[in-house]
């Protein structure tokens, strides 16, 4: 089952986003094929920056999904404000595999 993940950044917390970038994307390519597609929400604006991220993953249950947010180095050095899960249905894309 797909799930898509949307994290909200707490404000002015990209000092610490940044320092546990490197955790962070070492657990993300840890859960290996699972990941569908990860990647940073950025700022509007002439000069973006991070400021959430949104991850699709495929997982057995919300409540797998649920733990893996919990056990992410952003979320355990406090980055987030919010974390919200959602199931997430596949449909078009270049990225999307031809059933």
């Amino acid at each position: 089952m797909l799930f898509m993940i949307l994290a909200k950044d707490k404000a002015n917390s990209l000092e610490l986003r940044m320092a546990n970038r490197a955790a962070h994307l070492d657990y993300i390519k840890a859960a290996g094929n699972r990941i569908k597609v990860a990647g940073p929400i950025l700022s509007a604006g002439e000069e973006p920056k991070p400021i959430g991220s949104m991850i699709i993953i495929d997982a057995a249950s919300e409540g797998a999904v649920q733990l893996f947010c919990e056990n992410d180095p952003y979320a355990t050095a406090g980055l987030f404000e919010s974390v919200e899960i959602r199931h997430w249905l596949k449909v078009t894309g270049e990225w999307v595999p031809k059933d």
